[in-house]
């Protein structure tokens, strides 16, 4: 049996209850999941599948990528296939299966077994979206559709190595590098962690190595706050987050980890992304929206925090 999702981090985040689902419907199947390099490790340390397989994603003109991936599908010989990025990609693996009959399969990839063809499926959120499909598929849902009922407690490791103080917040100030309008100004961020620290919380920053730059401007301003951009992996931020007082970030993947493992979450969207489409779920997530973020202030953010 194949499960395949390939990323982003939101979208592998809130893979995590259909995958669960998956594996209380067949607990002796042997569960392979089709991703990327980002998310081996987290997928491993799951249990809902028992092999991670690494998709090299290859591109058009990589003619032997893709025999070598067809022929591992062919070779597979699965006898169901759950697509969960149904996506454009992901509904091509459906005829690489060609000339032979694909296996029962879950998605959108046209003439599949098991088509998910709400002709509304964009219009829906993530969850609600994988839950129709797999319930279509004959997957029972209820109890693993509602991230705040999840057990991930599988999703921990050691953080000692970063000298945690006993009260702390996280602050994701990063995003898509493309997407600029979905990130809160950086001045809001020094002025709100400069006022978590007044209030003896530690701002904990939070970001991939590229947000580096961003992060170490709040750092410099803020000398109290701990910068841990490039530093962290996935089963390290999730017990940072279980650990934390609160979190404050933009919409981007982080903060779907962030929520999911119960952590009271402030997400801050703009025009430029919609939360009845993706937004964060778990058990105390407060949405905050503004057509720009420059007119979301601080102490709107402030209040939503309790602060």
């Amino acid at each position: 049996m194949l499960i395949i999702k390939l990323g982003a981090l939101g979208d592998f985040v809130q893979a995590l209850g259909p995958m669960a689902a998956i594996r209380a419907q067949h607990p002796r199947e042997n569960i392979i999941l089709l991703t990327t390099r980002p998310y081996v490790d987290f997928a491993e340390a799951s249990g809902y599948v028992n092999t991670v397989w690494l998709d090299s994603r290859p591109k058009f003109f990589e003619f032997n990528k893709w025999r070598s991936l067809r022929r591992w599908l062919r070779r597979g010989k699965f006898n169901r296939i759950y697509d969960l990025q149904t996506s454009d990609r992901s509904s091509f693996y459906f005829r690489l299966f060609y000339p032979d009959k694909p296996p029962p399969w879950s998605g959108i990839a046209r003439g599949c077994s098991h088509p998910h063809d709400n002709p509304a499926r964009d219009t829906m959120h993530t969850i609600e979206r994988q839950r129709e499909q797999l319930t279509k598929a004959g997957v029972k849902m209820a109890g693993f559709d509602d991230p705040a009922k999840l057990d991930l407690s599988w999703a921990t490791a050691d953080v000692s190595q970063f000298d945690l103080p006993e009260r702390f917040a996280l602050l994701v100030p990063g995003g898509a590098q493309h997407r600029p309008g979905k990130r809160w100004p950086l001045e809001n961020y020094k002025t709100l962690a400069a006022q978590l620290a007044d209030q003896d919380v530690t701002p904990v920053l939070i970001g991939g190595a590229d947000e580096h730059a961003a992060t170490a401007e709040i750092a410099a301003a803020v000398p109290t706050a701990l910068n841990l951009a490039g530093k962290t992996d996935l089963l390290q931020l999730a017990e940072l987050a279980r650990r934390a007082e609160t979190a404050v970030g933009n919409d981007t993947g982080p903060m779907h980890l962030i929520s999911a493992v119960g952590c009271k979450s402030v997400v801050l969207y703009s025009h430029e992304s919609d939360p009845a489409l993706c937004a964060q779920r778990g058990r105390d997530v407060t949405i905050l929206r503004q057509a720009s973020l420059t007119a979301l202030d601080v102490e709107e953010v402030l209040d939503a925090l309790g602060s």
